[in-house]
């Protein structure tokens, strides 16, 4: 695999950027948290509800926050649009319409100095976790105008706590305070690192397949930890796929599920590579994308 070299990147810091760490007490928090496991002691179901929680909610990042918030990539009910949101939400990486509007802005710039959270101008450090209490708690509205339409997302983007409370409290109401530790914070926090990969090592840590504007590349290892974000080249030469591991080899987990939800009719009209963007033939146009529709729409 190469593996692009970060020694040259500016660090973000600046005294203005330090005194904003604080907005991360919580961040921190939730990290230490899992540590009361060596006061509680640690039981096999907690265990297996880390594990389970950390893939069931990767799932609804990938599928929901990534794939439909921000790509609209397939259709899907009101009902079950607001369930997606909910469900990734749990996930405690704030609100579906903060997500989606921050990660449109990351399309459009990719690797540009514009760009948020690209490794390339900023470093590792900065877009794994800095990014996140440098000024970015709004959400900038005028990036999800088809999301905004729908009150139900903008009081749960509004109240992004709601569902990561209601699911900690429900762990440490059946499984006590060891499962609060490791089923939900050790959970959580490992969800966090995992979903954190894709911006700070997804484009400096892999094979890039296909030409793009940015440095994006494909890693099994990530895929494998993301539930198949890890195909990035592929999702950056063509967003408008529901399906990122474009071989059948490329393991896509999200993609798998999204598609055994299409069979009971929850999900439907699931996006496919092209054939000419599998052959690597198909040309984006200048303007870069921010949604499927804008893609699809250029690809006309």
């Amino acid at each position: 695999m190469a593996v692009s070299t970060l020694a040259s990147a500016p660090a973000k810091v600046s005294p203005s950027t330090a005194s904003k760490w604080f907005g991360a007490a919580p961040f921190i928090i939730v990290h230490l948290l899992s540590f009361g496991a060596l006061w509680t002691g640690v039981n096999t179901i907690d265990v297996v509800v880390c594990i389970g929680l950390y893939y069931l909610r990767m799932f609804a990042v990938t599928a929901g926050y990534h794939r439909y918030f921000s790509h609209r990539t397939y259709k899907t009910s009101r009902a079950f649009q607001f369930f997606m949101a909910f469900l990734a939400q749990t996930s405690s990486q704030k609100g579906a319409l903060w997500w989606a509007a921050h990660h449109r802005h990351h399309h459009k710039y990719s690797d540009q100095p514009e760009d948020i959270h690209s490794p390339v101008q900023s470093g590792f450090w900065y877009s794994h976790v800095g990014w996140l209490f440098d000024d970015t708690a709004e959400t900038d509205y005028s990036k999800i105008k088809d999301l905004a339409r729908y009150p139900e997302l903008v009081w749960l983007n509004k109240y992004w706590m709601v569902p990561p409370i209601l699911l900690g409290f429900t762990v440490w109401a059946f499984l006590g305070w060891s499962g609060l530790w490791i089923g939900f914070m050790l959970s959580t926090t490992l969800l966090w690192h995992g979903t954190f990969t894709i911006n700070s090592l997804s484009h400096v840590f892999g094979k890039r397949v296909y030409e793009t504007t940015d440095d994006s590349r494909n890693s099994m290892i990530l895929a494998l930890i993301t539930c198949g974000e890890g195909w990035h080249n592929n999702h950056h030469y063509y967003q408008a796929s529901t399906r990122q591991g474009f071989r059948w080899w490329q393991i896509d987990m999200s993609y798998y599920a999204l598609k055994m939800l299409s069979w009971v009719g929850i999900v439907w009209d699931l996006r496919e590579p092209p054939q000419k963007v599998l052959d690597g033939t198909w040309r984006p146009s200048k303007a870069k994308a921010e949604t499927a529709e804008d893609e699809l729409a250029a690809a006309a």
